[in-house]
């Protein structure tokens, strides 16, 4: 029964846009509190956070047995390294749009210490956290849940969320974010993210390299598309729950994002859905997790599939994660290669700019399985 359950969640049609579900939430459910130092302990859950029996967890899902990609090897030009890192990636993203890549030269310290400081930020009060708390259509900062967007199917988590930009003019962004709303006892915290997502960015662009190659356009063409790219940060926390098989730590859904560079921490908890059913994918100190977001799909002209991906909870420990959004300049074209692009395979979907997907998923659409498809429609018929 369990895999059965975990079958159905593609069979669902998502609604077309889910705004009056946004205006519920805001007018009916303002006293709606996510505090995981309570609610971590409760034995019921409130009902906005039980899922529908389609979309619940699974029993046992199966763990998926997956090669890790050379990116070291790859980077080194060593052609047989070369070779066999573009085809696994190409295997990998036409089929699921899921990896792993080790010896990626990102710093263990670097990667612990950004572990240890989430550990610090998701153990404040709730009224401290709030300090860098999200306005309403913002995609930065602080959220417990969705609590003040979406009123049924809210998420078992707690985000952190903050802009990083490769460009000299906007340099140390996110140390002066913390800096601005967190204050000076931040500082340092600030200096350890900012790091962070400047490795994230170097490692986005090797992968970039490896993401050309394999589809034959070479390795410059993405890499230069992503310079001066303008990404997203979040910090995932999500608290033990007394009853983890009614909610989820995040719903079914693909990034609408470029690219997504994952860390886990040692708790299993990330699904990913390939072959019709969902698999674990178990966590891996050494390893970054890729996932192959929207725009990307896009960028490749559907070759590369957006990975289908959603997180379970438990009843004993807290899993964290660090995701990096890799995203083009805001006013930057999403438009396939003419390399990608012939009679056989013609244009798949409208061309669009990274901020107008944003505001779409910020204030139009809840993110799922079909947010580019229905994102497409949606700028066809504005543009009509």
């Amino acid at each position: 029964m369990a895999m059965e359950i975990c079958t159905k969640t593609l069979l669902m049609p998502p609604p077309l846009f889910p705004i009056d579900e946004e205006k519920e939430a805001k007018t009916e459910h303002n006293s709606i509190v996510f505090d995981a130092s309570i609610l971590k302990y409760q034995s019921t859950i409130p009902s906005q956070f039980i899922w529908p029996d389609e979309e619940k967890p699974c029993a046992k899902p199966p763990e998926l047995l997956v090669e890790a990609i050379d990116l070291g090897g790859f980077l080194s030009g060593d052609p047989l390294a070369v070779s066999n890192a573009a085809r696994l990636v190409n295997e990998a993203c036409r089929k699921h749009g899921f990896f792993l890549v080790v010896n990626h030269g990102v710093d263990a310290r670097l990667v612990g210490e950004a572990h240890k400081n989430m550990d610090y930020f998701f153990n404040l009060s709730l009224s401290e956290k709030q300090r860098a708390q999200r306005k309403v259509g913002d995609h930065c900062g602080y959220a417990s849940s969705f609590t003040g967007r979406f009123s049924t199917k809210l998420p078992w988590k707690e985000t952190l969320s903050f802009r990083y930009c490769d460009d000299d003019q906007v340099s140390g962004i996110v140390e002066k974010y913390f800096l601005n709303v967190m204050g000076e006892d931040f500082e340092q915290f600030g200096r350890v993210y900012q790091q962070y997502c400047e490795a994230m960015s170097r490692l986005s662009l090797g992968i970039m390299e490896l993401l050309g190659m394999s589809l034959g356009v070479g390795s410059e063409y993405f890499r230069e598309f992503f310079k001066g790219n303008d990404s997203i940060m979040r910090l995932n926390y999500y608290p033990p729950c007394q009853k983890p098989n009614l909610t989820l730590g995040t719903g079914p859904h693909c990034d609408p994002t470029s690219l997504t560079i994952l860390h886990q921490d040692q708790v299993s908890g990330l699904e990913v859905f390939i072959d019709e059913k969902w698999h674990s994918i178990a966590p891996n100190s050494e390893a970054f997790v890729v996932n192959i977001g929207d725009t990307f799909m896009a960028l490749s002209n559907g070759i590369y599939k957006s990975c289908l991906h959603r997180a379970v909870v438990n009843r004993q420990s807290p899993r964290k994660s660090l995701a990096f959004f890799l995203c083009p300049k805001m006013e930057k074209v999403v438009r396939p290669p003419t390399g990608l692009v012939d009679g056989k395979n013609p244009r798949i979907y409208p061309d669009f700019t990274w901020s107008s997907l944003l505001e779409f998923t910020q204030k139009h659409y809840r993110a799922d399985t079909k947010t580019l498809h229905v994102f497409s429609n949606w700028l066809q018929q504005k543009n009509n």
